[in-house]
C-alpha cells in the first residue's frame, strides 16, 4: 500500500479547496439574475453587482447596458431592448434572458449574470385579413355555430397576449362564443331570410388583457345564400286583354306575360307553358315562348270578322305548384282602307325629323290628323309609351307638343310612337313613328372630377417637375364640351398648366423656408358662346429637407461677468436658429473647446459658471460652441466663438513695496534743499482700472501738518523736503501714510510708517520698534487731521489718568481740584526727571520734531 506524504496531502487539499471555490462561484454567478421591463428609456437603473461581488467592475458587452465601475450599478443605454425583436415568436411563452459577462473584484474574476427582459403591452393585436367572409344558408337553424378561422395575433406574451373578442353591429342576429384554444364560434340567434336581407356586415373586435389594453378590428361579412323557398307569381302589370288587327302578320308579338320569383339563381328560373285546357284553335294561331313569356302569331291573319281567343298561361319552377294567368286576344276585322296619320310640321324639320334645341319650354311641334276608312269613325290618336310629349285634340286634329324642356345631355334623340285606337283596340298597322333630334346648347359648365386637390412636394425639386393632372368634364357636346385649362391670374408665375391636358408643373425650385404652402386656382373653360367656366383648388404643401445648417445670431458672442459672482451664475444666453422644421430644425448645442469653468444648458441655451471666477488669475476665457440639428440623412452643424471677459471688482488691497517695513528708517541730511526727494512710497494693486489707481496721503494733525518739513506726492508717492531744514527739525519724524485705491463704492487701503531722521551727518538710522496709530479706523478710511501717538510710554498714560481724575474733581470743587492737580504734577515731574529712556523723545521736544 502506498503511503501519502504530507506534501501530497497538502496539494490534494489545495485542489479540493480550489474546486469548491470555483463551484461555489459558478453557483453564485448562475444565481445572479436581474429583470427589467422592455423598451426602457436610457439611464434606468437595472441592478447592481455590489450586492454579490467586490469592486472594481467592468462590463464586457455594453450594447444594451453600461456599468459604473466603482459602484457596480448598471443602467440601460440608448439602444432599447425590444423583447419581440430580440427573441423569436416560438419563445414568447418562455423567459427572455440576455446573458452578460463582467470582470469583477480585485483579482479580475470573470462572471456571468442574467438579465430577464419582461414583456410590456407594447404590441396591439392584429388580424391577418381586414375582412372575414362567411357564407351560410338562409334556412340555417337558430343556435347553429360557425367556426371563425381568422383569429387575431398578438406578439406580446402572458396576459399581454391573451385576447378577448366582441362582436359589434350584429343587431342581435348573431353572437360570439369563445372556447378554450381559443376557438371562436359565430352563433345564429334569429332566423335568416335572404329575400329580406342577403348580407350582414359586422365588426369583430379583439382586445388584449394587458395594462392599458390594446385592440384591433376586422370586418366580418356574412353572406346569406338562397334556398328555393319561394314560388313564382304573375306580376300585376302582366297583360290580361289585347286586340290585334285581322290582317296581322306572322310572328307578330301579341303580348308578353311576366312572372317573378324572389329567389335567386337557379331557384328563380321560371318556365312558361299553356294549360292543357287551351283550345286547339288558340294553339294553332298563337305560340308561347317558355323562357320569355312572349305570345306570337304562328301565321298571317286574314280575318274579316271579330273573334276572341282565350289563353291560360302557367308559370312553373322546381318544387312549386304552377301559377296561372289568363290572356284574352281579340281579333279585329280587316279594314278595307287603312287608316293613315297625316303630320303637319311646325318646328324645323329635315326628312320628317324634327330638330329642337334643348331647354325650350313646352312647345307645339306638329299638327296630326287621322285619315282613312269611314268605318273607323270614332277612332282616336294616342302616344304609345312614356315620352316627354303630349297629344291634345283640337277641332278634329291633334297638337303634338313637348310636356317639359328637353335635355340634350340626358337624351339626344326621341322616338314618338303614335297609334290609332278604334273601338277600344289598338290598330297596330296604323302606328306612326316620329323622330325628334335635340340639339345642344352651352348650358353646362365644366365640372372638375376633384374640386380640391392636396399635394405634398419636397423642396429643392427639379425645375419643370410635373405635379399632378387635373381633369374636368363638360356634359355638352362639340365646342360646348371642349375644355381648356388655365391658372388664375393671381397664381405665382412659377406654376404652369398645359391648357389641353391639365398637367400642372412647377418651373422653379421650391423653398419651404421662404414659402411652405401654395394655393393654386385652376380654371376650366369650355369653348361655347358665351363660354362657361369652373374652378378647382390645388393645395401644395412643401415638405422640408435638411438644407439649412443651424445659424448663430452672431459668429462671436462676447459676455462680461464680474469676478465676484457665485458658482452656477448665468453668464449669458446663446441663441441659434434653424429655419428647417421638425427634426431638421431641432438644434442641439455642445461646447467643443473650452478654457474655463463653464457649462452650457442645452435646453435654454444659457452659459453658467461652475466655480468662482478670479480676474487676477484669468481675465478672459475663450469657448467654441457647436450647434447641430437632427436632420436626416446627414445632420448639419455650425460653430460660434464665445469670449467671456471677467470684470474686475475691488477685492485686492494695495500692497506696499517700499518701504519694506514699518520699522525702516531713512536718514536725511540737514543740508537737503527744498524739493529734494528723500525717499519714496511705492505700492501695487492687483486689480485693474480705477480699482488699481493708487493715491498716497499723510494722516497727521493740522499743527503738525503745517510745520512738517516733508510732503508726500499723492500720485507718485515721492516724499520731498517741503522747506529749508532748520535746527528745530533735527530728530526723528514719523509719517503715517495711507495708501488707498480708487475702487467703488468703497476704496480699499493699507497703511505704512515712513520714519525719517534729520541729522547733521548722514549715517545709519535705526528704530527699535514700530510706531503705533492711536486714531480710529474711520479717520484712516477718510483722512482727516488727527493726532499721532508714537512710542507711547508709561508717563503719558499716567498723565492722561491724572488729567481725567482732575476733571472729575473739578465737578465737585474747582478749588480743591486745582490744588490737587498742581501738587501731583509737581511731584510727578521731579520723580521722573532722571528716568527718561535713551531712545524716547522727551514730551517737551515733541513739537520740535514735527
Amino acid at each position: 500500500m502506498a503511503i501519502r506524504t504530507p506534501i501530497n496531502m497538502s496539494w490534494a487539499g489545495l485542489m479540493q479547496i480550489l474546486l469548491v471555490v470555483v463551484h461555489l462561484q459558478q453557483i453564485i454567478c448562475g444565481s445572479v439574475r436581474f429583470s427589467i421591463p422592455e423598451e426602457q428609456a436610457p439611464g434606468v437603473l437595472v441592478g447592481s453587482l455590489s450586492e454579490h461581488f467586490r469592486p472594481p467592475y467592468q462590463l464586457l458587452t455594453q450594447k444594451y447596458l453600461w456599468m459604473d465601475k466603482n459602484t457596480g450599478d448598471f443602467y440601460t443605454t440608448e439602444e432599447k431592448m425590444d423583447r419581440e425583436a430580440l427573441f423569436s415568436e416560438e419563445t414568447k411563452t418562455e423567459e427572455c434572458i440576455i446573458l452578460h459577462n463582467a470582470v469583477v473584484g480585485p483579482s479580475g474574476d470573470l462572471i456571468q449574470f442574467a438579465v430577464i427582459i419582461e414583456d410590456i403591452n407594447d404590441n396591439a393585436p392584429h388580424f391577418e385579413n381586414s375582412e372575414i367572409h362567411l357564407k351560410m344558408s338562409e334556412d340555417v337553424s337558430v343556435g347553429t355555430s360557425f367556426l371563425l378561422d381568422d383569429q387575431a395575433l398578438d406578439r406580446d406574451a402572458g396576459y399581454n397576449s391573451e385576447l378577448s373578442y366582441q362582436l359589434e353591429d350584429s343587431d342581435g342576429v348573431f353572437s360570439l362564443t369563445v372556447e378554450d384554444g381559443p376557438v371562436i364560434m359565430l352563433v345564429v340567434q334569429t332566423a335568416l331570410d335572404r329575400e329580406t336581407r342577403d348580407m350582414y356586415q359586422m365588426t369583430l373586435v379583439a382586445t388584449d388583457r394587458g395594462t392599458g389594453p390594446l385592440s384591433a378590428t376586422a370586418t366580418l361579412i356574412v353572406t346569406v345564400t338562397d334556398v328555393n323557398d319561394n314560388c313564382p307569381s304573375f306580376s300585376p302589370d302582366s297583360p290580361r286583354r289585347v286586340s290585334i288587327p285581322g290582317d296581322s302578320p306572322k310572328n307578330m308579338l301579341v303580348a308578353q306575360v311576366r312572372a317573378t320569383d324572389p329567389d335567386s339563381g337557379s331557384n328563380a328560373a321560371i318556365v312558361y307553358s299553356l294549360s292543357p285546357k287551351v283550345s286547339e284553335q288558340a294553339k294553332n294561331l298563337l305560340s308561347l315562348d317558355s323562357l320569355t313569356g312572349s305570345i306570337r302569331l304562328t301565321q298571317d291573319l286574314q280575318s274579316d270578322s271579330s273573334k276572341e281567343l282565350l289563353l291560360k298561361v302557367l308559370a312553373s319552377s322546381h318544387h312549386c305548384p304552377p301559377a296561372d294567368t289568363q290572356v284574352t286576344v281579340s281579333v279585329l276585322p280587316k279594314a278595307n282602307q287603312e287608316l293613315a296619320i297625316k303630320i303637319g310640321f311646325i318646328v324645323e324639320h329635315q326628312n320628317e325629323t324634327m330638330v329642337l334645341p334643348e331647354n325650350q319650354p313646352p312647345t307645339v311641334l306638329a299638327v296630326l290628323e287621322l285619315e282613312g276608312d269611314s268605318r273607323f269613325e270614332g277612332s282616336s290618336i294616342a302616344i304609345d309609351g312614356e315620352v316627354p310629349f303630349t297629344l291634345s285634340p283640337q277641332n278634329g286634329k291633334y297638337l303634338l307638343s313637348t310636356s317639359k324642356a328637353l335635355d340634350y345631355e340626358m337624351k339626344r334623340e326621341h322616338h314618338i310612337f303614335v297609334v290609332v285606337h278604334a273601338e277600344g283596340s289598338v290598330i297596330t298597322h296604323s302606328r306612326r313613328a316620329i323622330r325628334v333630334l335635340v340639339t345642344d346648347v352651352n348650358d353646362n359648365a365644366p365640372i372638375f372630377v376633384q374640386s380640391h386637390c392636396k399635394l405634398e412636394v419636397e423642396e429643392n425639386n427639379q425645375s419643370g417637375m410635373s405635379l399632378l393632372k387635373v381633369l374636368a368634364t363638360d356634359a355638352d357636346s362639340g365646342y360646348n364640351g371642349r375644355v381648356t385649362y388655365s391658372l388664375d391670374k393671381h397664381t405665382s408665375s412659377i406654376f404652369n398648366i398645359d391648357p389641353n391636358t391639365g398637367q400642372l408643373s412647377v418651373s422653379a425650385i421650391l423653398d419651404r423656408e421662404r414659402q411652405d404652402a401654395h394655393t393654386l386656382t385652376v380654371l376650366a373653360q369650355d369653348s361655347g358662346s358665351p363660354p362657361l367656366e369652373s374652378a378647382a383648388t390645388v393645395s401644395i404643401q412643401v415638405l422640408d429637407q435638411n438644407d439649412n445648417a443651424p445659424v448663430f445670431i452672431t459668429p462671436h458672442f462676447i459676455f462680461f461677468m464680474p469676478e465676484n459672482v457665485k458658482p452656477f451664475a448665468q453668464v449669458g444666453r446663446v441663441r441659434v436658429t434653424d429655419p428647417d422644421e421638425g427634426a431638421n430644425g431641432n438644434t442641439e448645442l455642445h461646447v467643443v473647446s473650452s478654457s474655463g469653468p463653464f457649462v452650457l444648458d442645452n435646453t435654454l441655451g444659457t452659459l453658467h459658471t461652475t466655480t468662482d471666477l478670479d480676474r487676477e488669475t484669468h481675465d478672459h476665457y475663450e469657448l467654441y460652441l457647436l450647434a447641430s440639428d437632427h436632420g436626416h440623412p446627414v445632420a448639419l452643424t455650425s460653430t460660434a466663438r464665445v469670449t467671456i471677459f471677467v470684470e474686475d471688482i475691488n477685492d485686492n488691497q494695495p500692497k506696499v513695496v517700499l518701504p519694506s517695513s514699518n520699522s525702516s528708517c531713512q536718514t536725511v541730511s540737514q543740508t537737503a534743499v527744498t524739493g529734494t526727494i528723500v525717499t519714496k512710497v511705492f505700492a501695487i494693486d492687483a486689480d485693474s482700472g480705477l480699482n488699481s489707481e493708487i493715491t498716497y496721503t499723510v494722516v497727521m494733525p493740522d499743527p503738525v501738518q503745517n510745520t512738517s518739513p516733508f510732503r508726500v506726492d499723492s500720485m507718485s508717492g515721492n516724499i520731498t523736503v517741503a522747506q529749508q531744514l532748520l535746527q528745530k527739525d533735527l530728530g526723528m519724524h514719523h509719517l503715517f501714510i495711507v495708501v488707498r485705491d480708487g475702487g467703488k463704492p468703497a476704496p480699499l487701503y493699507t497703511t505704512v510708517w515712513v520714519n525719517l531722521l534729520v541729522n547733521e551727518s548722514v549715517g545709519p538710522c535705526h528704530l527699535d520698534r514700530e510706531p503705533t496709530w492711536s486714531g480710529t479706523a474711520d479717520l484712516v478710511q477718510t483722512p482727516q487731521k488727527t493726532q499721532i501717538c508714537e512710542a507711547v510710554d508709561i508717563r503719558s498714560a499716567q498723565l492722561t489718568l491724572l488729567v481725567g481724575l482732575g476733571m472729575i474733581l473739578v465737578s465737585t470743587c474747582w478749588l480743591v481740584a486745582t490744588v490737587v492737580l498742581h501738587l501731583k504734577q509737581r511731584r510727578l515731574h521731579h520723580k521722573n526727571r532722571g528716568h527718561i529712556k535713551e531712545n524716547e523723545i522727551p514730551l517737551r521736544l515733541q513739537d520740535k520734531y514735527y
